[in-house]
């Protein structure tokens, strides 16, 4: 694993994170599990280490079963509550991961994209860490949906800076990326699984 890049991390939400870190996990419904291993068995690899970037306390993934789960985040009082569910735990900037490439063979973007300053930077860093054949998966919200239009402009009015992507962005997102995409659901949740493809191999 790399040293963290020197430079700041990046504003974004991660004040309001640390603010309600100690009781995110008592207000926060329980992630997915069936979704997200769902999108991790897509992969064309054996999964051992997978990183839940942006991941908060770790929701997404304590539900996954692997070796070693990283939980990766610029907020302290996330990742203090992350420990306390016995996880590894990187502070780091998404759009920068202090990760060597090709060192890991999943990760994981579970309700979080929105909230990070530069996605499309983000996403190309996630291909970088990538294993060949490894996979990214990213849950997240519909904004073109009547409920993802009321989310937008709850979080907006409480200061956040999201920014929301509808499947179809997304998707072209891991697409230009070099990643094969395929979506689950287009309704108000909804997962993308972007898989790395070995050089070579379509």
């Amino acid at each position: 694993m790399r040293r963290p890049h020197s430079r700041s991390l990046p504003d974004g939400d991660v004040a309001y994170f640390d603010r309600v870190a100690r009781f995110y996990d008592m207000f926060s419904p329980d992630a997915d599990a069936d979704v997200l291993g769902e999108g991790i068995a897509q992969a064309d690899r054996s999964i051992e280490r997978v990183v839940d970037v942006a991941g908060g306390t770790g929701r997404a993934v304590r539900t996954l079963d692997s070796d070693e789960r990283i939980v990766l985040d610029a907020s302290v009082g996330m990742l203090t509550q992350a420990r306390g569910h016995e996880l590894d735990c990187v502070r780091g900037d998404a759009s920068r991961l202090p990760l060597d490439s090709e060192s890991v063979d999943a990760v994981v973007i579970s309700d979080a994209l929105h909230h990070i300053g530069d996605a499309s930077e983000t996403v190309a860093e996630v291909v970088r860490v990538l294993r060949p054949d490894g996979v990214l998966v990213v849950r997240e919200f519909n904004p073109a949906t009547i409920r993802g239009k009321l989310l937008v402009r709850g979080e907006h009015a409480i200061g956040m800076n999201s920014a929301f992507f509808t499947p179809e962005k997304l998707s072209r997102m891991l697409s230009d990326a070099g990643l094969v995409p395929r979506v689950r659901n287009r309704g108000f949740d909804y997962t993308v699984a972007g898989v790395k493809r070995t050089p070579g191999t379509t």
